[in-house]
């Protein structure tokens, strides 16, 4: 699929939990809903700030599930988050993997039970890094046809 880079965009005020000292996955959501091209099928949204939603403490990322709108956070990405030194290829393998969850959630994937697969739950960041960097056969196979049953192929 063709990708676009589009400029960064402020936060929206609206997105900060002030008590909580952290952002609202949704409220990023909807202002990448309001931006997206009419001519996208997805858009992802990239940050560095701290996303959470009511239920849960964190969020590496959120997408809504069978559309068209992910964002994900590099925050609990880096390293240096838990005060260890700056590793840029495990922060950009870390984001990859997620970044590749996230989207999976987009075209209907569901949470994998192999813990190498990308679309395999991490509630923390062991579990991103026991992940590989692609999808496992199964979810390989869905994301495909499910891709071409939307694009007609």
């Amino acid at each position: 699929m063709p990708i676009c880079r589009l400029p960064a965009l402020p936060i929206p005020p609206t997105a900060y939990d002030a008590a909580r000292r952290q952002f609202r996955s949704v409220e990023m959501m909807k202002l990448l809903s309001e931006i997206a091209p009419k001519s996208a099928s997805r858009i992802l949204g990239i940050t560095d700030v701290d996303l959470a939603i009511p239920m849960l403490s964190f969020l590496f990322g959120q997408a809504q599930f069978d559309g068209p709108v992910a964002v994900v956070s590099l925050c609990r990405l880096h390293q240096e988050f838990y005060g260890l030194p700056e590793q840029e290829t495990l922060l950009r393998e870390r984001t990859v993997k997620e970044v590749l969850h996230e989207l999976g959630h987009t075209f209907g994937l569901v949470h994998c039970n192999d813990p190498s697969c990308a679309m395999s739950l991490a509630t923390h960041i062991e579990l991103v890094d026991a992940k590989a960097e692609q999808y496992c056969s199964r979810c390989g196979r869905q994301l495909v046809q499910r891709f071409s049953r939307k694009e007609g192929v």
